[in-house]
């Protein structure tokens, strides 16, 4: 997760347990806006292999009961963006039905993915290809549900999505306007708020001296325009603004 930092820089901010795993949010977020019902991403799901939940210590998906607490089903979602088709991002997109069929979880939304995002993923080279499940986002344009996007695109009026590439190719993070105050959904860019360092940047991602740059401009335009930041990947501290104290920035977290 923090690539060529050395663990022991690190370490004392963000425990492992004893097979050297951090602990990891995988959080999406529902946007309400204009008698539309909006996810942004949909978490790694619940079909994974038993393997891969030993390797990466998955535990059950809450999405389904964090919707129904907001008195929502999956088919009360309208639309679906994807940051990117990462398992832990799209997992959640589709679902087995009671025939064992994939089918996607959210029957009547349109999902929006980047162009250059979906022709990676359905033709992954050897380094990114243990990260795309064709299964997660398949069925989705087999249903007729995949809208790609052709760069940054507005999707509802004031809810925006912009290009930032860098993790993935065609790796998009979510812009609103809500009441006046702007909100940011960060996706891989920045995953955590120890990320918020520049220097830590995942060995995931393809290219990483491009996230550098995004994260720069979108950490700098964040600080002065007041944005609420919402990770990705955040655990204990999954949202907040980036201030500055002293002549350093700092984050004021957020509770959500």
């Amino acid at each position: 997760m923090f690539g060529q930092v050395p663990k022991t820089l690190w370490e004392s901010k963000v425990p492992t347990d004893r097979r050297n795993r951090i602990t990891l949010g995988l959080n999406c977020l529902l946007i309400q806006i204009g008698g539309k019902n909006v996810l942004v991403d949909a978490g790694v799901g619940s079909k994974e292999l038993d393997n891969e939940k030993d390797t990466y210590g998955l535990v059950p998906s809450r999405l389904t009961k964090g919707l129904r607490s907001m008195g929502l089903s999956p088919k009360d979602i309208d639309a679906v963006i994807l940051t990117h088709l990462h398992f832990d991002h799209s997992g959640g997109c589709t679902r087995l039905d009671r025939t064992g069929s994939l089918v996607p979880t959210f029957s009547r939304a349109t999902y929006y993915v980047q162009e250059g995002c979906w022709e990676e993923a359905c033709s992954p080279n050897e380094r990114c290809q243990g990260v795309h499940r064709s299964e997660d986002f398949s069925p989705i344009d087999e249903r007729g549900q995949l809208q790609l996007l052709a760069g940054d695109n507005e999707i509802y009026p004031g809810l925006w999505v912009r290009v930032t590439d860098g993790h993935a190719k065609g790796h998009q993070i979510v812009l609103m306007n809500h009441g006046g105050e702007r909100i940011a959904f960060l996706g891989d860019i920045v995953p955590t708020p120890y990320h918020l360092d520049l220097a830590a940047i995942s060995a995931f991602d393809q290219f990483p001296e491009e996230t550098l740059e995004r994260k720069r401009e979108l950490l700098t335009q964040a600080e002065r325009e007041g944005w609420l930041i919402i990770f990705a990947h955040g655990h204990d501290q999954r949202a907040g603004y980036l201030e500055r104290r002293n002549g350093s920035a700092y984050l004021r977290p957020v509770e959500l």
